[in-house]
């Protein structure tokens, strides 16, 4: 008897184990060939883009954000979305104008992803799309933090009100394997076929705001494609914790290439179709035109609200891009606290490189 129940738990081994090499073989379970699996993924971007910012972004103690911490970090007058509790009243007294203090970030910090997996992240002109770069760069970060005992989790949305998935913050590889798997599983072509893949930005970032209860790093990360409504939602966010919005750009949407002719172009995610003359420079110019302003637009927003942007580009190496975020950031830090004036102008140059501040 024993014998026979010990054959059937052989050939169920034997079994699951052809399973999980076909998987690997195929990346997730039922997903594209392009897609590899969780630990591909991670294996993959540590060669690729971790290895190449190792200690350039940060030292081991330090961080570039600002917060709950009990290392002063500088003083300055008070605004209106600033806390009340910060204010120091010594320096009141003395300058006669309310005060706060500012504090260098506890090193352990809980870091959240709020990622936006919609239908019209998913668009790509070349080989990498949109969604693509999200999973990057999402890994990337998560590793950076996490390898220094630092809590990560995961607010996933692919186009419904709710989040698709809520993965709470934790450390260690196999969290951080759990939260990759998430986002590979989320990205895989039956997601893609859905029918309405519609971008509510507003409604993730409230549901964000009444799910992080303590103060935390949050990164926005989104094509910021959707309807009107979720500054305000950012502004309240950011007023909490620490919010960096990780904007997934890429070149079509900028501008129309030349001599394409006629082309029947559809709306991602309401499937609207136009039908467009990519010859007529008249129609280039008003679509070039069209980006500029609501690049502005956007970049308004964001800074009305507080956020850092961080833009990247599917074209574009994303070592560079954080390399150049991370120093920005030390500039405006060194501003802030009275450093030399003549990084404004490198702050400035950096910006147009497409890291916004």
């Amino acid at each position: 008897m024993f014998s026979w129940l010990r054959k059937k738990r052989t050939e169920a081994t034997a079994e699951a184990g052809t399973g999980q090499a076909q998987a690997s073989a195929s990346g997730v379970p039922g997903a594209d060939s392009s897609w590899p699996n969780a630990a591909q993924w991670l294996q993959r971007l540590e060669w690729t883009v971790l290895k190449r910012l190792d200690g350039q972004l940060q030292g081991d103690y330090r961080s570039l954000f600002r917060g709950s911490g009990l290392v002063l970090a500088d003083l300055r007058e008070y605004q209106a979305h600033d806390d009340v509790r910060h204010i120091d009243w010594n320096v009141t007294a003395r300058m006669q104008t309310p005060y706060v203090r500012e504090h260098q970030e506890d090193r352990e910090i809980a870091a959240w992803f709020v990622v936006d997996l919609s239908a019209s992240v998913a668009f790509g002109s070349g080989p990498t799309s949109k969604r693509h770069l999200a999973c990057s760069i999402v890994t990337v970060l998560s590793k950076l933090l996490s390898q220094h005992g630092n809590r990560v989790g995961l607010m996933l949305f692919t186009g419904q009100d709710r989040a698709h998935s809520v993965v709470p913050a934790r450390s260690g590889r196999r969290h951080l394997l759990h939260i990759v798997h998430q986002m590979l599983q989320a990205s895989q072509a039956p997601n893609q076929a859905q029918a309405v893949q519609t971008s509510a930005l507003g409604a993730w970032l409230a549901q964000a705001q009444s799910v992080l209860k303590r103060r935390s790093a949050v990164f926005v990360v989104s094509d910021f494609i959707s309807s009107t409504g979720w500054e305000k939602p950012l502004a309240q966010l950011a007023r909490r914790h620490e919010v960096v919005a990780v904007r997934l750009r890429d070149p079509l949407e900028t501008a129309w290439p030349d001599n394409t002719g006629m082309l029947l172009v559809q709306d991602a995610e309401s499937g609207e179709q136009l039908l467009v003359d990519g010859n007529d420079a008249a129609f280039r110019q008003r679509f070039a035109q069209q980006a500029q302003d609501r690049e502005a637009a956007l970049l308004e927003s964001l800074s009305q609200a507080g956020v850092d942007c961080l833009e990247l580009n599917t074209d574009e190496a994303m070592d560079q891009a954080l390399l150049r975020f991370a120093q920005l950031r030390k500039r405006a830090s060194q501003l802030s606290t009275g450093g030399p004036a003549a990084s404004l102008g490198k702050q400035r140059l950096a910006q147009a490189g497409g890291v916004h501040a």
